[in-house]
């Protein structure tokens, strides 16, 4: 199995968990019904809540949490791979994990992963978040071997870490994934370059579904939900916020084709670093 019918579901995910498990088992159902045979959410597609205290009141840990249960039976019901881009869990510390979760066809779990990097940051428009305050940050970065490949996880701010990617395709990764809720701000910037670099340097798929719109909660975010080939090239694109679903045909033979064009990951050498001082030069003068 070469070839991948993969979609990246846009959410825009409100405070209501049934609400938006509704909306996310929509969704779903849609792209399963257009061929799809790996569908992808995004960050926080179980609720999205600014506030700590009001976040907590409305999550569980992973039994009985209901986007959690609706994945599982509509990958057990459609015979599809559906990734749960991230949803928060709550955990037994007191804290909260940003957690993807994958099921595969008859609605085992393949794996879990926690996002690794928190988006502890301070924007020019005033907007400021600190993840850490809330979330317990992950430890190991996971590749999963699936019947058309190989596929890495990664949320959201993790894909400006391209270290982690990196590892992932010397893990032999075909297909690299980004879900998302990125802010509108950053968005505008940054979304379309940082993915498709990352499929670029690693000669593989990046799939990354957004969140997009003004969410309840006050924030806002980007959209875009893009599916990228291992040249760089943006196969499917939701061009706005609005929620949708962006579909392509992944040929995975690209993958081996791209890297053995561009070989950077075998040509990659270890090196160090020099850090030297100009501050007592001779300055020149112009004659």
């Amino acid at each position: 199995m070469s070839k991948l019918i993969a979609a990246a579901l846009q959410m825009r995910s409100g405070t209501e968990p049934e609400a938006n498990a509704d909306a996310f088992e929509a969704l779903v159902r849609e792209a399963a019904g257009k061929g799809a045979q790996y569908v992808q959410s995004p960050e926080m597609t179980g609720v999205m809540v600014r506030s700590r205290d009001d976040l907590l009141e409305r999550i569980t840990g992973e039994r009985g949490a209901l986007v959690i249960d609706r994945a599982r039976a509509l990958a057990d019901e459609l015979s599809i791979f559906v990734h749960l881009g991230s949803t928060a869990v709550a955990l037994d510390d007191g804290r909260v994990a940003n957690r993807a979760f994958l099921f595969a066809p008859g609605g085992a779990l393949v794996t879990t992963y926690d996002k690794l990097h928190m988006f502890d940051v301070d924007l020019d428009n005033g907007e400021s978040w600190r993840e850490s305050a809330t979330y317990a940050a992950g430890e190991r970065a996971v590749v999963a071997d699936l019947p058309f490949g190989r596929l890495g996880f990664a949320i959201c701010y993790d894909m400006r870490f391209p270290q982690l990617f990196r590892a992932q395709a010397l893990a032999e990764a075909q297909v690299l994934t980004a879900p998302a809720a990125f802010t509108r701000q950053t968005g505008e910037a940054h979304w379309h370059v940082l993915l498709r670099a990352r499929a670029i340097e690693n000669g593989a798929f990046m799939i990354a579904a957004g969140q997009g719109g003004l969410h309840e909660d006050g924030r806002e975010t980007y959209g875009h939900s893009l599916i990228v080939d291992p040249w760089g090239r943006v196969l499917a694109e939701i061009d706005g916020n609005e929620p949708g679903i962006a579909m392509a045909e992944l040929d995975l033979d690209a993958v081996a084709a791209a890297r053995g064009k561009i070989p950077n990951l075998k040509n990659a050498r270890d090196f160090s670093v020099a850090r030297v001082s100009g501050g007592g030069a001779a300055e020149r003068k112009a004659s």
